[in-house]
């Protein structure tokens, strides 16, 4: 079953609690390297949402310049 893509926010809200976790050092070695893990994901996720808002905005102003 796939999972279901995040928002952005909801994407960053948990890339800044993974930072959170990793920062606090309480986490054992096992758990930190699936929480950065998680984090890069987190990460790409955000980075694929923000590269998808800047194509549409490059797009809008190229319709814009157009009209």
């Amino acid at each position: 079953m796939a999972k279901k893509k995040l928002t952005f926010e909801e994407s960053l809200e948990n890339l800044e609690n993974i930072v959170s976790k990793l920062e606090s050092g309480e986490e054992s070695l096992e758990s930190t390297l699936k929480l950065y893990q998680e984090g890069l994901e987190a990460s790409r996720n955000c980075k694929e949402i923000l590269e998808q808002a800047k194509q549409k905005i490059t797009v809008c102003e190229t319709e814009d310049k157009l009209v």
